[in-house]
Order: structure tokens, then sequence, then C-alpha cells
């Protein structure tokens, strides 16, 4: 059976208007111009000096765009697009109170009006955005776990906003940076990250011991920090954590922390 559930921390921007997509592109770090029906794409918007400040999925919905988006930050979202927008014919709508996000794994759901694959990674399922209610088979938990397993941050606190930068979160592996794109936002810091080879840490997916402590726990390493507990769900979790500590023992309060490396991730040898 397929897994459904409405995910109540998700929020949706509207974009409207004849300059929607030129006017998007310039800012966000993936190409605005692959999003069409049944094609969603994975962006952030980055602060001037290349530091994440939210995320979202790009979803077409006839002539205007949807933004799936961490409810908490679509307020600031709007107010910082709206800010960009100058003379480009666009109009923005915090849409969040009539459009509603749904997540969808482990099969394949009946069609909406919108409806895409997870653009990140095939066994993360699909994403659906809806004004009329969604029968659920499941919970907004245990979407929660079926993430974190695959480890696919969820926006704060899996990313921290002016503090985060897009390769530490897996961005580039996950499909979330277009490299061939033209000029965005942040863009510079981006690309001299990857090509220099600057990461020094990286969200991972953790199994926790117990008690499994709460988000923002620090996480120790002989007795110095080396990184931070993000989200959890049961034993499963995130956590930011220094590259060059991955091997060793880690403790997060009185928790064992293991890191869980997925296939898709790629770290220095």
């Amino acid at each position: 059976m397929t897994m459904i559930a409405r995910l109540t921390t998700r929020g949706v921007l509207g974009i409207n208007g004849a300059d929607r997509v030129t006017f998007l592109n310039g800012l966000v770090s993936n190409d605005v111009s692959r999003v069409a029906p049944g094609n969603a794409v994975w962006a952030a918007l980055l602060s001037p000096q290349g530091r994440y400040l939210t995320d979202f999925f790009i979803f077409h919905d006839n002539e205007r765009l949807l933004l799936d988006a961490p409810l908490q930050t679509v307020p600031d979202l709007l107010r910082r697009l709206s800010r960009y927008r100058l003379r480009a014919a666009v109009i923005l709508e915090d849409l969040s109170e009539s459009l509603h996000v749904y997540a969808a794994w482990d099969g394949v759901p009946a069609e909406t009006p919108v409806t895409a694959p997870d653009p990140r990674l095939a066994t993360a399922g699909y994403r659906m955005i809806s004004a009329a209610e969604i029968a659920q088979t499941s919970s907004e938990a245990a979407y929660a776990a079926h993430r974190l397993k695959l480890g696919l941050p969820d926006g704060p606190p899996d990313l921290e906003p002016e503090k985060t930068l897009l390769l530490e979160a897996g961005f580039d592996e996950l499909g979330g940076v277009a490299w061939d794109k033209g000029c965005y936002m942040g863009q510079e810091l981006t690309a001299r990250t990857k090509y220099r080879g600057l990461v020094k840490r990286r969200l991972v997916p953790v199994t926790l011991g117990s008690p499994p402590p709460p988000a923002g726990t620090p996480v120790l390493a002989a007795g110095a920090e080396i990184g931070t507990l993000r989200s959890s769900a049961g034993q499963m979790g995130l956590a930011m954590l220094r590259i060059d500590a991955l091997d060793k023992p880690l403790l997060a309060g009185n928790a064992l922390v293991t890191p869980n490396i997925p296939a898709w991730m790629n770290l220095p040898k």
C-alpha cells in the first residue's frame, strides 16, 4: 500500500505573472526552466554571502509556480522575494491556508493536479500539493523516519539559516544546484566551495542510542565537540558532523551516535 501523509510543517507560496520563471531563476540555486507538469525542482535561496536561507520544491501549476517550503520560512521568503521583484511582472502570494502539501512513498499515488516525484531521490517517493483533502494512509512522523533514513533534510532545524552551506547539506548530490545555469544570489561561494574542496562537515543520517537527545545537542568525539544533532524521529536522526570525525566513537548527551553514510553521498577519501 502506498504511504501518504499530509505535511503540516510545510507551506505553499505562489508565483504568478509573465516573468515568474526568469525572476525566480535569477535568485535560486537550481534551474527553474526545468520545472514542468510532473517534474518538480528542488532549490535554495541563499544570502548574498552564499549561506542557506531557505529551500523549497518548485512545481508547475498551469500559469503559476508553486513553492513547497518549510511553513515557518514562508513569510520571510515572501518578504525577500518581494524585495527583489522591482519591475518584474510577477505576483507573489502566501497560499498556505488554501493549499496543503502531502508526501507519498512506498508506491505510486493516485494522480492529482500537482504531483511530481521527489527530485532528490527516486526512493524518496512523491510530493503533492492539493486544495482538496487527500486520504492519508500514514503519518507525518512515519514520513520523518522515512526521509531521515535516506539522509534528506527538511529545512530547519536540519539546515541553519545564515550558516549552512549547500554542499554541506547534500544539495550537489541530490540535484539541488544547477552548475550550468546563469548567476544567482550566493553563487560565488557555492562554486568556490565545490571546486576548491572546502567542505569540512556534512549533514549525515545517524542512528541514536537511548535516550535520543533533542535537536541542537552537541556531538562529541573524545570529549571534543565535532558537530550537532539536528532533527530526529525515534532512533533515527540527522547530524551536522565534521568529516574527519565520522569514523570515531561519537556521543550526544549519553546517547551513542552512529553515522550511516548513504550510497548517494560523496565523501573525500
